[in-house]
């Protein structure tokens, strides 16, 4: 107990130290520059961040935007998995799909904003673009996974007399869980990234893309610090919470 306690005040002390050297980095940026719109300061950010945390609208665009990179993310994941299942069962299937997952990769992400709003309406095209950013990520982490699980292990189980459900849950999934983990992680990355982006190009209403191009347009550059603060720490947040999901239900302790 008391060594876990130890523990956890020295990453909060470090966490601290870190925090407050880069705070001092910054601060030193924006008093050599000496001009708010090009580096404004910490407090003159945090100041930003107060003002627009007073209206209504900043807590609609925090919960839009986390609502569509969710629902995008999830389906990724959900159709990165199928697709990675069905790809290692039928090669027919494989063979078809992995022009598709080239081209996905090999195509910057401006360009399919770009292209899906001819198709998708702006409100839902961030959702769209969170899809497919993460559906390459989970789909060949995921097949790889499942491609490199030792089959000695599969054979064993089937001796021993598990049932086909068993040797899924007590064998294939444990030895599949590191790369999707790993995928997972990333991919969130990928998905705030791409979503935020998708905001900033198509505007849709509600939306922190959306209150940070504005926020470029009329030059108030304390607001797109703030914002951008804002993106990152809900980006963090959302992780950790993942990762502690993850650890509940498969006590798989990773940092």
């Amino acid at each position: 107990m008391i060594t876990s306690i130890m523990k956890q005040s020295k990453s909060i002390i470090k966490t601290v130290i870190t925090a407050t050297f880069w705070l001092a980095v910054w601060q030193l940026i924006s008093m050599a520059v000496g001009l708010d719109i090009l580096v404004p300061s910490p407090i003159t950010t945090l100041l930003a961040l107060f003002d627009m945390a007073k209206t209504g609208g900043f807590y609609l665009a925090v919960l839009y935007s986390l609502f569509r990179i969710i629902v995008g993310f999830a389906l990724g994941v959900i159709f990165g998995v199928l697709g990675a299942v069905l790809s290692v069962r039928f090669s027919i299937f494989k063979m078809l799909t992995s022009p598709i997952l080239r081209l996905i990769r090999a195509v910057p992400v401006a360009s399919f904003i770009i292209l899906a709003l001819v198709w998708i309406k702006s409100n839902n095209l961030p959702i769209f673009i969170c899809f497919l950013m993460v559906l390459p990520i989970i789909w060949d982490n995921v097949e790889s996974g499942i491609s490199s699980a030792d089959k000695k292990l599969i054979e064993m189980g089937k001796v021993y007399g598990l049932a086909d459900n068993e040797i899924l849950s007590k064998i294939k999934i444990p030895l599949i869980m590191p790369s999707f983990i790993s995928a997972l992680m990333t991919s969130l990355g990928f998905a705030w990234k791409s979503g935020i982006a998708a905001e900033v190009i198509c505007k849709p209403l509600n939306s922190l893309g959306g209150m940070l191009q504005d926020s470029k347009v009329y030059l108030e550059t304390p607001r797109v610090f703030a914002l951008t603060a804002v993106v990152a720490l809900l980006s963090l947040l959302l992780e950790t919470l993942i990762k502690r999901g993850i650890r509940r239900f498969t006590y798989d302790k990773f940092e």
